[in-house]
């Protein structure tokens, strides 16, 4: 063992005393929160403000939304939002074209913000199958094949 296999082992050695922090990933965690004023969005603002990682806070009174970006976990941000007094969830909605059966039960929501449906984890609704598939493509406008009846 020379002098290069020595450095090589204390290297090793040196390397392995060093206990790397794992890095938070840069995170966007939107919540549904319920607001009635203005001073319900600057408490709620406030109080996600101080989440350690938060880097912006945007509060949208009209769609009951407050989103935190930065390198933050979703169940702090919540329990974060918690604390207001207000009651909140992680945001349950996705956009109307991400689903297949907008209006299936368990989908469609009154309470939802314009052009977004509850988000579903049932294959059957989320996606269409290949018969659904073949049927929606042949009425479409895209398809030049399309039939023209419509």
């Amino acid at each position: 063992m020379g002098v290069s296999g020595t450095l090589e082992y204390l290297s090793e050695v040196l390397s392995n005393v060093k206990k790397s922090k794992k890095k938070k990933q840069m995170a966007t965690v939107s919540i549904k929160i319920r607001m009635d004023c203005e001073g319900c969005a600057r408490k709620v603002k406030n109080a996600l403000s101080k989440v350690k990682g938060a880097k912006s806070v945007d509060v949208d009174l009209k769609q009951q939304k407050a989103t935190v970006t930065g390198f933050v976990e979703p169940k702090k941000v919540l329990k974060a939002a918690q604390s207001t007094g207000k009651k909140c969830e992680i945001w349950p909605y996705v956009p109307y074209s991400m689903v297949a059966h907008p209006y299936a039960a368990g989908v469609y929501d009154k309470k939802a913000p314009p052009n977004f449906v509850r988000a579903t984890a049932d294959p059957s609704i989320a996606h269409l199958d290949p018969v659904e598939e073949q049927y929606s493509l042949m009425f479409s406008d895209e398809n030049p094949n399309a039939c023209n009846i419509m």
